[in-house]
């Protein structure tokens, strides 16, 4: 699990133009905190330390350590609101997190094994990733920050399911809670398609479709 630490402040000017304001200044991002016992908390975390944060995949599968006015929260991500043609985040929303309840989230799949896989490399398959992310549950402490997929030995023709992955200890995968039918595919190894081939098939469909039409 990675480590994160944020500073912000409590926000106690608020509504769309102390938004606005806050966003012109370009210092900080408005924010809420929610979630647990406490009333949800309005805040402005500094813009510089968030932008950085967020560029990597992992803060957004991690617990993030949120010290607000010197109290320290701990908290994941839950929204973040971009700018529709902008790079700029104008609002976060962060949920606290208890130790002793488990969380759900979404972690990314790394797929790792492509350049010895067995379907690709002997086979001339190619691989086709049908899910980048999947929802799991577990307490704070077994948070991955990605869950692994090894291809190395899959063979041509074979689709891994979410059945299929191999779960750190402690992490479930909440869409296999709901039932066998939600046992979604993530990816598959199939055929190679030659382009070339495509192309002629065309063409020769095009012509019987022509003679065709001349009778």
């Amino acid at each position: 699990m990675s480590d994160f630490t944020l500073n912000a402040s409590v926000r106690n000017d608020l509504g769309k133009g102390a938004s606005r304001r806050l966003r012109r200044a370009n210092l900080q991002v408005p924010a809420i905190i929610y979630g647990g016992e406490q009333a949800p908390q309005p805040i402005s975390v500094e813009k510089a330390p968030f932008y950085k944060a967020i560029e990597d995949e992992s803060f957004f599968s991690s617990v993030i350590n949120l010290v607000v006015d010197g109290k320290s929260e701990q908290v994941v991500v839950r929204d973040l609101q971009r700018h529709p043609f902008k790079p700029l985040v104008t609002h976060a929303d962060f949920l606290r997190i208890d130790a002793t309840h488990e969380i759900t989230i979404n972690v990314p799949l790394h797929v790792v094994g492509e350049e010895t896989c067995v379907g690709i490399k002997d086979q001339g398959g190619e691989l086709h990733v049908l899910s980048n992310e999947v929802q799991i549950s577990c307490l704070p402490k077994d948070l991955p920050d990605f869950l692994e997929v090894d291809i190395a030995t899959v063979e041509m023709g074979t689709t891994l399911h979410l059945s299929d992955l191999q779960l750190p200890a402690g992490v479930t995968l909440v869409d296999l809670t709901h039932g066998e039918e939600h046992d979604n595919a993530v990816l598959s190894v199939t055929k190679a398609k030659v382009r070339g081939e495509e192309a002629g098939e065309g063409a020769e469909g095009e012509g019987e479709e022509g003679e065709g039409s001349a009778e």
